[in-house]
Parts: C-alpha cells; structure tokens; sequence
C-alpha cells in the first residue's frame, strides 16, 4: 500500500519538472518580433532606404492568424509573464554587424534590390533573383556583395540567440527577422516565399 502512494507522488514530481523546463525554453515570439523589427528599422532608416507610406512600425498577424491565448499563457501567472525578457539584439558583435549592413544598403546593395536584381529570401538571407537586370560586367560584384551580406546575418542571427543564452532559438530568431524584413522593405522589392515563389510588395 505504501507503494501507491510514491509512486503517485514521483509521477506529479515529474509532471512539474517537465512543466518547469517547458517554462524555461518558452520562445517570447513578441519580444523577438519587436527587437527584429528595431533593428531592421535602423539599417534601412539609417541606409536611407525610405519606409513604406502608410505603414506602422508596429508588426503586423501574418494573414489569417489571429493572436491567442496558449496553454502556457494560462499556466504562466501573468505577474511572471510581464517581467519575462526582451530579446536582447545590441552587443558589440551585432552593432558592428549593424553597420556593416547599413552601409551596404547605403551602398549598392539598395540598387540590386531597386533593380528587382536579388531580392529576401524566407530564410532570412538575400538572393540573387534576376541576374539578367545587371549588365554582365557587374554580376559578379553583385554576388560578391550578396554573399557578404548573407554572411553578416547568419552571423547575426546566431549573435542574437547567443546574447539570449540560448543557441538554440537560432530558427526562431532567424524567422522573425526573415518576417521582419520583407515587411519593412519597400514598394516594389522582391522576397521569396517559403514555396520558393518570388513575389513583388
């Protein structure tokens, strides 16, 4: 009889470690949203890149998806919710990276996207999508910008996950910024979609 009951009590000890370690890896998918959004706001302010008229800073559902309360909301005391982190994005890597960014953008880099040359991926980085709107002679200068500028995110997006002592959020962080990208670009720039289709804002 005595058997019973311990192991009624090892099961729900149980039950709260693994709702104790579920709390501790919860992705704030908000905070990450946000913290992309300022810090690509700032390269594409600061490159001189003009925003969209008519359009918030704030970011937006995707389509169809409307926000929710989940399991974790309501398991979570909404004390312990309000004080959860931001996103940290600023540390002497990503500002370095910042810009170098910005200063691409300012560069060349806001031509190739003009042009409708490369354009966002859905992973985050950049492509280049028509390389017939270049005259030949810079082509390769364009790839070679491209790969510079894909290897500063991917830098990036694994600077950001380390900051939050987690490398592991590595895809969540990557995500919102790919979100955050195609979102803030201009009229007229193109992104790629997760179905590989190309698409013109």
């Amino acid at each position: 009889m005595t058997r019973k009951p311990l192991i009624i009590v090892m099961l729900a000890a149980a039950v709260a470690l693994v709702g104790c370690v579920t709390i501790n890896v919860y992705f704030p998918e908000a905070a990450a949203q946000k913290a992309a959004d300022q810090f690509i706001g700032t390269v594409l302010d600061d490159s001189g890149v003009a925003k969209p008229s008519g359009e918030s800073d704030k970011p937006k559902p995707a389509p169809g998806k409307q926000p929710s309360a989940s399991l974790l909301d309501l398991v979570i005391p909404a004390a312990q919710a309000a004080e959860s982190p931001d996103i940290q994005v600023r540390t002497p890597e990503t500002d370095a990276i910042r810009q170098r960014m910005t200063s691409r953008f300012s560069g060349q880099l806001k031509g190739l996207f003009d042009s409708g040359a490369v354009g966002f991926t859905s992973d985050g980085l950049v492509a280049v999508r028509d390389a017939g709107a270049l005259p030949l002679d810079q082509r390769s200068q364009a790839n070679g910008i491209v790969g510079q500028e894909n290897n500063d995110r991917d830098a990036l997006y694994a600077a950001v996950a380390r900051a939050n002592g987690h490398p592991e959020w590595e895809p969540q962080i990557r995500k919102a910024f790919a979100d955050g990208w195609v979102q803030r670009a201009p009229p007229g720039w193109y992104y790629r979609d997760a179905s590989g289709a190309w698409k013109r804002k």
